[in-house]
């Protein structure tokens, strides 16, 4: 995929999840009607603290020589008490505020920079334009889930 396609489609992300949650209400978001399942606020918190450390990633990999990238466990992190106050809306604006920073970032680059490399301590070495592409696919993988939800709940 030619960066510019991939730029548009990571900065659309953002308009992706949010049309996903147009008939979800306020009382639906911390049920669980998909057992073993994240509720819905848990999985827009896990994206946002997501999107958080992919740009750090990003900005590593801009700065730093082949910078290690250590695994992050979301499961970690996102229980309903860390979730359970955070207003939607915050984190559906932070997603998209760090989406337009990084691809201004990235926008102007030259084409060399998008074969800069890193190396994921799971995955192994990687270039800028993978890690991209990963965080552009992330907040898809995950609307999949929220339209399991929506649909569990009968509102699909």
């Amino acid at each position: 995929m030619d960066t510019c396609t991939l730029l548009q489609e990571y900065t659309a992300g953002p308009r992706l999840l949010v049309e996903s949650l147009e008939l979800v209400t306020p009382e639906m978001l911390d049920q669980h009607p998909v057992p073993g399942r994240w509720s819905i606020r848990q999985v827009i918190c896990h994206l946002a603290d997501a999107e958080i450390i992919y740009a750090d990633r990003v900005k590593r990999i801009l700065v730093e020589d082949n910078p290690t990238l250590r695994e992050w466990s979301p499961d970690d992190s996102i229980t309903d008490a860390m979730c359970l106050n955070r207003d939607p809306s915050n984190e559906l604006e932070i997603i998209r505020a760090v989406r337009l920073q990084v691809a201004a970032i990235l926008e102007n680059q030259d084409i060399e920079v998008w074969q800069r490399t890193a190396v994921h301590s799971l995955d192994g070495p990687m270039t800028l334009e993978t890690v991209l592409e990963r965080i552009t696919s992330h907040i898809s993988h995950h609307v999949n889930f929220i339209n399991e939800k929506t649909a569990a709940l009968g509102i699909s």
